[in-house]
């Protein structure tokens, strides 16, 4: 019997040193078996977390609104302007979106030799500046104010990055350097070198500007050179013309930026400017003229808007907004994406889920369920405004409560919601 016993144990020590050398050759594989299991049920667990979040939330302040995505067409009140030499290519006196009065130079036409002229006139100014420095410098107080200011604008250009400034700048130098020029060859005896090759400058000059095109402002607004063809199209003298089949037929690109003419020029109301477009929500059929809305542009800027006309074409909203404001930020569009935000609204904000309703007096009431250290309580809420995912609620006052049905006691002892109390969502 006990010969048995030990050949049993004999057997079973045999067994475990064959498991514990099996184990050391495989030491490493057992390991990383054991590792994959924990990984494989720590996804799990994050998965499982994310099928199925967490049963209640906490009550915020926050804001809802509902937003409506549309193609919109743009329509401004402007005037284009053009003259006679516009094939010569121009000069912008005032930049894009600089702001101009009526009567001011807007941009010039070159002159058609302008090259060759610019070209002598350089070359004589060459000569001048060596002519001046050969002859005996004849010193006035007039030559020294000049110097001044011409040393003064040359300063000023260095860091300078205003086309505007660097251009009155160069014009300056140009001018004090002319009349220094004629000083000295007013001061030069008469028929000298110096004061021929003045002359002939003079000659050049008054050749230049007496070809070149100016064209002046007919109005007051804001400068631009994208000019596409399109100003007498979109105007703003009848909105009942746009259509649906209007629209579509402009064949214009959404979010495309107008190309800078470099023949003509325009001058935009910057005070107003209108978008055009097709609606399809309820609130587009609900929409009256003079209703209040907000409108995302394609910055993502919010402006305010109003309905300025309106009209429905089988069952399409043609609705025309009207902006006051950001008026220059489509100056570069005549086709963009945006959204009309129809309304919004503050307060406390809670998910939908956690909004249930129950009957009384033959009216649906909206209730929420707080939670607090393992009590629970229902607590009804007025609902303010919905949409697809958060409603804004508030308590109801006492006479509210009356008016619904619910006696003194039962208001008496009935809780108040309030901002970061846990609720239960359904």
């Amino acid at each position: 019997m006990e010969e048995t016993t030990k050949k049993k144990d004999r057997g079973e020590t045999k067994k475990q040193n064959k498991f514990i050398q099996f184990f050391k050759r495989h030491k490493k594989k057992f390991i990383m078996l054991v590792l994959l299991c924990i990984m494989a049920y720590i996804i799990y667990l994050v998965v499982n977390l994310f099928r199925n979040p967490t049963d209640t939330v906490y009550i915020e302040m926050g804001q809802i609104q509902e937003e409506e995505t549309g193609i919109g067409y743009i329509v401004r009140d402007e005037t284009v302007l053009k003259g006679e030499n516009y094939k010569n290519g121009i000069e912008q006196i005032k930049t894009e979106g600089e702001k101009v009065a009526k009567g001011e130079s807007v941009f010039r036409y070159y002159s058609n030799n302008e090259e060759s002229l610019v070209e002598k006139i350089q070359e004589l100014d060459t000569k001048i500046d060596e002519a001046m420095a050969n002859q005996e410098s004849v010193v006035t107080s007039d030559t020294r104010v000049l110097e001044e200011q011409i040393d003064s604008k040359i300063s000023e250009l260095y860091g300078e990055s205003d086309l505007t400034k660097i251009q009155d700048n160069k014009q300056t130098i140009a001018n004090n350097m002319t009349k220094k020029a004629q000083i000295a060859g007013e001061l030069s005896p008469a028929g000298s070198y110096l004061q021929k090759l003045i002359d002939e400058r003079s000659e050049y000059e008054n050749e230049l500007n007496s070809g070149a095109e100016y064209i002046n402002a007919s109005r007051s607004g804001v400068v631009s050179y994208r000019v596409d063809g399109y100003e007498d199209v979109l105007s703003t003298d009848d909105f009942s013309k746009y259509t649906k089949d209007f629209l579509n037929n402009l064949n214009l690109r959404t979010g495309q930026i107008i190309p800078t003419s470099n023949e003509s020029g325009k001058i935009i109301n910057n005070y107003y400017c209108y978008v055009v477009s097709i609606l399809e929500s309820e609130q587009a059929k609900e929409a009256e003229v003079g209703d209040e809305v907000g409108l995302r542009l394609p910055s993502g800027t919010v402006v305010d808007a109003t309905i300025e006309y309106k009209t429905i074409e089988n069952n399409d909203n043609i609705i025309t907004f009207k902006i006051e404001k950001e008026v220059e930020e489509l100056i570069s569009y005549r086709k963009i994406s945006f959204n009309v935000i129809w309304w919004s609204a503050s307060g406390m904000r809670v998910p939908n889920q956690a909004v249930s309703t129950e009957e009384r007096n033959g009216k649906n009431i909206s209730y929420v369920t707080r939670t607090r250290i393992g009590y629970e309580d229902k607590i009804i809420v007025k609902v303010l405004d919905s949409n697809e995912k958060y409603s804004i609620v508030t308590n109801y006052t006492s006479e509210e409560l009356g008016e619904l049905g619910y006696t003194s006691e039962e208001i008496r002892s009935m809780p108040s919601i309030s901002i970061y109390d846990e609720i239960l969502l359904n």
